[in-house]
């Protein structure tokens, strides 16, 4: 199902200013919060959609990609921004949005909890970052890229269960097995129910007692994989590709961690590029300048032939529509640009200068006049 526009999503104007945007995330937040709807699945589903799009228009940075590119900015390429820093939100799931939520607003009175839900911590994976170079014509027509990745794999011993064979996990005594500790706090203002991170199992629920030799107890070792990534059309330097589940293994019954492709574009020798248009100098002589002339100019997809009209000045530019680079969005191609340039020879035989000579004779007088 096709993602919600994220103004619409909150309720705001595309020009709103930060207060109100937080001021329309915190009315959604709160109605639609988990402890308010316990096993309400659309309430626990338009909570997170208010605070994906929370996360993004709150973001000066993300909200500028988001105005440019929509959705297509964040998890499929796109995104100037660093990954790291809270980008890519495919999978973005409740435990992202309550952490958001903590974030922005801390606990609350009334009942409601300032952690998670109830259940153990599922352990993840580290994300991992890894960079690609582009030239100008694999970003022309898009190109899938075979990466290998150093990561850290199952352990092939325990199975990633961190355990002895013949052993397993036990649950922990300290938190009965849920992963979390309550804390409650009454106050004069109210009941405050703080769900803290069971320090004892570190919020897996489990503990290892035997531990498997191989990975001493942490279900994982080092590896290395191939990971095939589609690149699309379009993407500019800064764009990242979100392969999810590529990056570290957790182990011990963990999700691993994701892989985050950056873009970066090389620099060509022919081509300077204009975000989907691309630049080309053309050197010609005077006589062509000046009589008009057709030749073959390089594009993205090969040549094709160009009319230059009698009289083109030096540095005009001429238009090849729809021989840049795709849009990212989708909505057509760029155009080339082809500059023309005066090309003035280093050295001139005595025939030429003679001719030179005499062409300087036949205009003397008719140059504009610089005032």
């Amino acid at each position: 199902m096709s993602k919600r526009d994220y103004y619409e999503v909150l309720g705001v104007e595309r020009g709103a200013g930060k207060d109100e945007i937080k001021k329309a995330y915190r009315k959604l937040a709160f109605q639609f919060h988990p402890d308010k709807n316990p096993g309400n699945k659309d309430a626990e589903e338009k909570f997170k959609e208010a605070t994906e799009a929370y996360e993004v228009l709150s973001d000066e940075e993300k909200r500028r990609i988001y105005d440019q590119v929509g959705h297509a900015g964040f998890g499929r390429g796109g995104g100037a921004q660093d990954p790291f820093a809270g980008g890519g939100f495919q999978g973005f799931d409740l435990s992202d949005a309550l952490r958001a939520f903590m974030r922005e607003f801390g606990g609350f009175e009334g009942g409601f909890s300032t952690g998670g839900g109830a259940g153990p911590r599922a352990r993840k994976g580290r994300d991992l970052q890894v960079r690609v170079h582009l030239t100008l014509a694999e970003i022309a027509t898009g190109v899938e890229k075979q990466i290998r990745v150093k990561r850290l794999v199952d352990c092939g011993k325990c199975h990633g269960s961190g355990a002895k064979d013949g052993s397993k996990p036990v649950a922990c005594e300290t938190c009965a097995g849920t992963g979390q500790i309550k804390q409650v706090q009454r106050t004069i203002l109210g009941q405050f129910i703080n769900v803290v991170e069971c320090s004892a199992c570190d919020g897996e629920g489990t503990i290892v007692r035997d531990r498997c030799r191989d990975c001493n107890g942490t279900g994982t070792v080092r590896g290395e994989e191939t990971v095939s990534v589609k690149i699309p059309a379009g993407v500019v330097s800064g764009n990242y590709i979100t392969v999810r589940g590529h990056g570290d293994a957790a182990g011990r019954g963990g999700r691993n961690g994701d892989l985050y492709v950056v873009i970066e574009e090389a620099e060509d020798d022919r081509f300077v590029r204009h975000d989907a248009d691309v630049l080309i100098d053309i050197p010609l002589t005077y006589p062509q300048l000046a009589l008009g002339t057709k030749l073959e100019v390089p594009t993205l997809d090969g040549k094709v032939l160009l009319r230059v009209p009698a009289g083109t000045p030096s540095h005009k530019i001429l238009r090849l529509k729809g021989k840049g680079i795709p849009r990212l969005n989708g909505y057509g191609r760029g155009d080339q640009l082809v500059r023309v340039v005066a090309w003035v020879p280093d050295k001139v035989s005595k025939k030429e200068e003679e001719l030179l000579k005499e062409l300087e004779k036949a205009f003397a007088g008719r140059a504009p006049k610089v005032d």
